[in-house]
């Protein structure tokens, strides 16, 4: 279960043998069956999450009760309600798995004396934060900015295997469309 997780830490940062056995001692594992919550609006998120296998999700419900997703996490990605997490406040995001799941969990203690103890850990999550904060205003642009077939391309061209894991229906509320809209850009493009 920590293949995958040593795997990403060392394309980010050198880690040594001895770390890596320190880190192994921080995380806890979890199973998630499909549709089972990680986290629930309103509670304190207490883990950043890390999954080994299968597929999340991070959402909000707006006022009609509609999924609108903010992440997918696959494997080999992190997920979290990070504000929630850092400042122990409320979650506003549910995260729940689309697919059975296995997660290695870090609390907030644990991540905080993970990064005293590896200091070459704190490099690799500020290397995260990072990208995450890059992706997040490339997101924003596109989402302001591109035409309902732009948005699908723009996600097909990023990741090419979310059309074989994930169901139109959640494409289309992860790209803020309809199924119907989804369904009209891929036949079109598949007539095109």
């Amino acid at each position: 279960m920590f293949d995958i997780l040593l795997s990403h830490i060392q394309e980010k940062v050198d880690i040594d043998e001895k770390q890596i056995e320190l880190l192994k001692s921080f995380f806890t594992q979890k199973k998630l069956g499909k549709k089972q919550y990680l986290l629930q609006e309103g509670d304190i998120c207490r883990y950043l999450a890390f999954v080994s296998k299968g597929i999340l999700k991070s959402y909000i419900l707006d006022e009609k009760g509609i999924e609108r997703i903010n992440l997918f996490a696959f494997e080999g990605w992190w997920i979290s309600d990070l504000n929630s997490f850092l400042n122990e406040e409320k979650a506003v995001l549910n995260i729940d798995a689309i697919e059975d799941s296995e997660l290695l969990l870090i609390s907030r203690d644990n991540y905080e004396e993970l990064t005293l103890q590896i200091p070459v850990m704190d490099r690799y999550f500020r290397l995260l934060y990072q990208s995450s904060l890059i992706t997040k205003d490339q997101r924003l642009i596109i989402s302001n900015t591109f035409t309902a077939e732009e948005k699908y391309l723009q996600l097909v061209k990023k990741h090419p295997e979310i059309t074989q894991k994930l169901s139109h229906a959640l494409i289309a509320s992860y790209l803020g469309l309809s199924p119907e809209t989804i369904s009209r850009i891929r036949k079109k493009i598949s007539l095109g």
